[in-house]
């Protein structure tokens, strides 16, 4: 999934996600039935919530935007979470911020690496404040697993954006990023057009924030396997 000529990054669902990090057969996945409500009813051009909900389902597969368990990595053990970039852009909504939640709780239970794969549009709008809350909900869950002593890993993937970047995404002990990957909180037109400023050229993108230092490296997508076991091994040392 990475284009040969141009080394641009597709993004991807879970599974295929989940099959490019995890040892073969090792994803334990938990929480996969669990599906949002419609907290605020709400209706948008004539459609449902709910209806739109069904309609990514029937989309893409999954229930929700994002799939948790555990899983191995090159032989080490470690709590893996994705994002569905195919379900609502991979918004973070109540199941998200519950599911992101539990795999932090388990975690910690078990000592185990938190590796969490972030792409994202953001906050959810269909849940409105519901969703908001689940940005200082997984940032508090996240703040005790480093007070145990947790090692985690943030990878973002193209784009990781709004409440997702302003929450966990960032909260990473080590934060890596795919090659080309739209990073940042507000689009770049949002900002442009509020600012009155011209953007730097490759404003946003994963080689600006690793230049400005908002992320610790990039790393080839078929490189991310060896580097997160290495990184897994150096700093459990």
């Amino acid at each position: 999934n990475v284009c040969p000529e141009c080394n641009h990054h597709f993004r991807i669902e879970t599974m295929t996600r989940v099959r490019h990090l995890a040892d073969e057969g090792s994803f334990q996945e938990v929480l996969s039935e669990l599906t949002t409500s419609d907290p605020l009813g709400f209706r948008y051009r004539g459609t449902s919530y709910k209806q739109r909900l069904k309609a990514d389902e029937k989309k893409c597969g999954a229930r929700e935007a994002m799939r948790i368990g555990k899983a191995f990595i090159k032989g080490r053990g470690v709590i893996l979470a994705v994002m569905e970039p195919n379900f609502l852009m991979g918004s973070m909504g109540f199941v998200v911020g519950e599911k992101l939640c539990v795999a932090v709780e388990k975690a910690i239970e078990e000592s185990l690496p938190l590796v969490v794969v972030c792409c994202s549009g953001g906050a959810r709008m269909h849940e409105g404040v519901v969703s908001l809350g689940q940005m200082a909900k997984t940032s508090a869950t996240l703040a005790k697993y480093d007070e145990a002593g947790g090692l985690f890993i943030s990878v973002l993937a193209d784009p990781t954006t709004g409440g997702v970047t302003a929450s966990f995404a960032m909260l990473g002990d080590c934060i890596i990023a795919e090659p080309g990957a739209l990073i940042g909180f507000a689009g770049p037109r949002t900002i442009a057009e509020t600012m009155k400023v011209e953007l730097p050229e490759g404003f946003q993108t994963a080689e600006f924030m690793l230049e400005h230092g908002f992320v610790d490296m990039i790393v080839h997508r078929k490189d991310l396997r060896s580097e997160i076991a290495r990184l897994i091994d150096y700093c459990q040392k």
